[in-house]
């Protein structure tokens, strides 16, 4: 190897030293840039996470209290439900003379139902049970025991406030399927919500699902028979069925509904407790747990109410309007109930309140009147007669410990 020499050793210091000041001045360039991308990343994030940024806001429910007693959560809803619409000869006798007193032509049944208008008026649901078939405006009527009353009472109905009525009951088809028809034709006229028999088997499968402000109430009802006679088609009318109730139940709950209301028509007549037919399908029906509310009506006498598993059974409403019997009282009494229901901060809808007014018709002229406490449409009877009949709606309404559970005498006049 040759030496190196002075000259060379210089130049070669020189070269390196000129590689060594490119080398820093590039790696400096690198490290200026990565420094500032990771300030641009940061203070991206910073501008992402800034505590003064404004968040989304999330809108709060809107609170629905509803119609009714105070409403004890955000929501709630009031359902109120009457027994048997059961028209005989001396009510639309009545009825001819009420229209003809206000000048008007054929009937009303306006004046027979109104001072129910204040108890449904407060209430965000009224529904009635139209318990027989209506012939066409001017007749022929019939009563007991194959009915064809006249379609104002219908009309009448709606003019005091129901939404909806049921119509599965032993008359349904009193006067066959063309009865039948003719009875939802009315309705839908009226322009009343209806469930219990149908035009087809298709409509027979569907739900009855009623919107009030704050909830989606379905409306489930059967019938235990027919008195004998036997439907044209088996899809006509809602039989007491407990598992098809149930089923239909399941149906409405998938379909949206907050609030199932199960409706039993059934017992034994002028009764005051309820039969083993009734327990058995009442219990089974809250057991499914598919339902909110259990009532009935049928017996043309008040029942009790019971609160099975913290789920309220109103086992007989009585009739809801009937010409007075001489032969049993209880026939000329029924029973309005008024359920509020509210939802829970899980979403569920269970009775809140449970409310009840007894009731009574009274003759010339014929009325429902309210034997309640309260008195709000005055003295019906007599003064010792509706203390009378109050008593006995009470002792049996509360013979099944409806009271230590919370049920209650509804006094109209004493709320807003």
């Amino acid at each position: 190897m040759g030496k190196i020499t002075p000259s060379a050793a210089s130049a070669f210091r020189s070269r390196t030293a000129v590689l060594l000041t490119a080398l820093t001045l590039l790696l400096s360039v690198n490290a200026c840039g990565v420094i500032a991308e990771n300030e641009s990343r940061e203070q991206s994030s910073a501008a992402i996470t800034s505590p003064t940024a404004t968040p989304i806001p999330t809108p709060a429910p809107t609170p629905t209290p509803g119609k009714g007693p105070a409403c004890p959560g955000l929501r709630c809803t009031s359902i109120t439900v009457t027994g048997d619409m059961l028209v005989h000869t001396q009510l639309w006798q009545q009825a001819r003379a009420d229209a003809a007193a206000a000048g008007q032509p054929g009937y009303t049944f306006v004046p027979l139902l109104e001072g129910q208008r204040r108890y449904i008026s407060n209430s965000d649901l009224g529904i009635c049970h139209q318990e027989t078939p209506v012939a066409v405006p001017d007749g022929p009527f019939s009563a007991y025991p194959s009915f064809n009353v006249p379609p104002q009472i219908i009309t009448a109905a709606k003019d005091v406030g129901y939404q909806a009525c049921t119509t599965a009951s032993n008359h349904t088809i009193d006067r066959g399927t063309e009865g039948l028809l003719r009875t939802l034709d009315t309705l839908d006229a009226a322009g009343l919500k209806h469930t219990g028999s149908y035009r087809t088997e298709a409509a027979s499968k569907e739900i009855l699902m009623l919107k009030t402000e704050a909830a989606t109430v379905a409306v489930i009802i059967g019938t235990y028979g027919h008195n004998g006679q036997i439907p044209e088609y088996p899809w006509l009318v809602d039989e007491l069925d407990p598992a098809v109730m149930i089923a239909k139940a399941a149906q409405a709950r998938a379909a949206g509904a907050d609030i199932v209301l199960g409706v039993m028509h059934a017992g034994d007549e002028y009764a005051s407790e309820p039969n083993a037919q009734q327990q058995e399908v009442a219990h089974a029906l809250v057991d499914s747990g598919q339902f909110t509310m259990i009532y009935g009506h049928h017996t043309h006498s008040v029942l009790p109410i019971e609160n099975y598993k913290g789920t309220w059974i109103v086992y007989g409403l009585g009739n809801g309007v009937t010409e007075l019997s001489p032969w049993y009282v209880v026939n000329n009494e029924g029973l309005l109930v008024r359920a509020q229901f509210s939802e829970n901060a899980a979403g569920v809808w269970t009775a809140s309140d449970l409310a009840w007014a007894p009731s009574v018709i009274v003759r010339d002229p014929y009325r429902w009147c309210s034997v309640a406490s309260d008195a709000p449409q005055g003295v019906c009877a007599s003064p010792a007669a509706d203390a009378e009949t109050r008593l006995r709606t009470q002792s049996v309404v509360e013979s099944m410990g409806a009271a230590a559970a919370g049920a209650h005498e509804l006094l109209i006049t004493k709320e807003k």
